[in-house]
């Protein structure tokens, strides 16, 4: 019985393995180049005016920060109401690097290979992304409603002298719905 030899790999398979090697090393360092003039933890407040014509103060923070494989974005917010109460909301999303040179993917679950997903907005969950140009990092969320209408929030993170400008917009059907506009400072 022969036993079988091994045969030296090409030397044009090695080249091949070494540059998507390099090349995904490349995009995990560019996201993460990208991301650092943002890293950091800034906390400010809005007067939020209501659809009724009313306003309620917001205390907002976000903690953005580089990961292994991309950087999070953690966000809340705080509202009060005028009988006292308060309604917090906190969010914190992953972001991978993709094939497109400053757009990001989220990371909000796992498959069942371990591997990070996208949640399914034909499902109620948000679709989420991320993208930076220049001084401004933006987060988009859509989402699809039961009838098949839709939401579109856009928090535009614009980095300025001792903090962020956030400048946040919903669309609800095409239709503005609110605009929020205020400085957050860097901690």
């Amino acid at each position: 019985m022969r036993t079988p030899s091994l045969r030296p790999m090409r030397p044009a398979i090695w080249v091949l393995a070494s540059a998507l090697v390099l090349m995904l090393t490349g995009i995990v360092y560019a996201s993460t180049t990208l991301i650092e003039p943002f890293v950091g933890e800034y906390k400010g407040s809005a007067e939020i005016v209501n659809a009724d014509g009313s306003s309620a103060p917001r205390d907002m923070s976000v903690e953005i920060g580089k990961t292994k494989d991309g950087f999070n974005v953690t966000w809340s917010s705080t509202t009060y109401k005028p009988d006292g109460r308060t309604k917090e909301k906190s969010y914190s999303v992953d972001f991978l690097s993709t094939d497109r040179a400053g757009v990001f993917s989220a990371a909000m679950k796992r498959n069942v290979f371990g591997h990070a997903t996208q949640l399914d907005p034909m499902k109620g969950e948000p679709y989420v992304w991320g993208q930076i140009v220049g001084d401004t990092l933006t987060v988009y969320n859509l989402f699809i409603d039961a009838t098949g209408g839709y939401e579109l929030q856009q928090f535009d993170r614009t980095i300025t002298e001792g903090g962020l400008t956030l400048e946040f917009s919903r669309l609800s059907n095409g239709k503005e719905a609110r605009t929020v506009e205020t400085f957050l400072e860097k901690q």
